[in-house]
This record gives C-alpha cells, structure tokens and sequence, in this order.
C-alpha cells in the first residue's frame, strides 16, 4: 500500500542547513513530526551539538531547529514500506526540496544514513545539481554507531551554521 508523507517540512527564510532523512517511521507519523521514535538518537545528537537542552515537545524541537537555521524533512514524499524499514521501500516518489530551496539560503544539504543518502542521490541530486553530505544514521537500527561517535560524526554540520 502506497503511503504518502503526512509531515510537512520544516524550515523558515533563515535556515542555512536542510537535514534530509529517508522517509518517517511509524512512530513519526504517529506523532505527526520527524524522528518521533523514543530510541532515535537525533534530538540528542543535535541539541548536544548546540548546546541546547534535549527538547521533549514538538514545539519546543520546532523552535530549537529554526533558532539554529536547521531545515528537516525526508526525500520521499510518498512509497511502499513495511512498517519503518528503510529496506522495504518501493515504488519511491521523492518530494520537491523547491519549497525550500526557493525560500531559504540552505548552504548544505545533509542526509541521514545510507538510504536516505542513497534515494537523494537516485532521485534528488540529478534535479537540483547539489550534493549531500552523508551522515551516519541515528536510527536505533543503527547501533553499530555509539551516541559519542555519531556526535563526532555529525559535528560537521556546525561548519554550516556559522
């Protein structure tokens, strides 16, 4: 069954930076906002990162991302899963990052893991000519990656907020 994105992106005229997962979990969707499930590891990496106290409501992860210019949203606007397994996607339509990128000032683009890498490269980067850079995934499904090494790894992103 096709499932189409139900989140819209996030973003404002000052964001600098546009985070792009793969497409929202179960959990995500439930809770209407990106990376909604309790073990994934972003909320923490990212507020570490800024100094900022881990935020527990949609509002208040809302307001931390735009005070920092950061953009989130995911390539795929709608596709084929099972459940959240970025493995079962099929039958990919990739969102239109135009709504963005015609708005804000994004200096680079960030995927989150491997598909949502992989899927930006397919779908995306062939129409608006920009490359991401990849992160490491802060999937629970990614455990491989400790909470002290993703931090490291997803510290470039401050390059772009300055």
């Amino acid at each position: 069954m096709k499932i189409e994105h139900p989140i819209p992106p996030l973003y404002d005229e000052g964001s600098r930076i546009l985070i792009l997962g793969s497409f929202p979990s179960v959990k995500s969707r439930e809770a209407m906002f990106f990376y909604g499930h309790p073990q994934n590891r972003f909320w923490k990496v990212v507020s570490g990162l800024l100094g900022e106290p881990l935020p527990g409501t949609v509002p208040d992860k809302r307001a931390m991302l735009l005070k920092h210019h950061i953009a989130v949203w995911d390539v795929i606007h709608s596709c084929e899963i099972t459940g959240s397994s970025d493995a079962s996607i099929r039958n990919a339509v990739p969102n239109d990052l135009s709504v963005i990128l015609n708005k804000a000032e994004i200096r680079q683009i960030f995927t989150n893991g491997g598909t949502a890498h992989s899927l930006y490269e397919k779908y995306i980067a062939p129409v608006t000519g920009i490359r991401d850079i990849r992160l490491p995934s802060t999937s629970p499904a990614n455990a491989a990656w400790s909470p002290a090494r993703l931090s490291e790894a997803w510290s470039v992103i401050l390059e772009y907020l300055e």
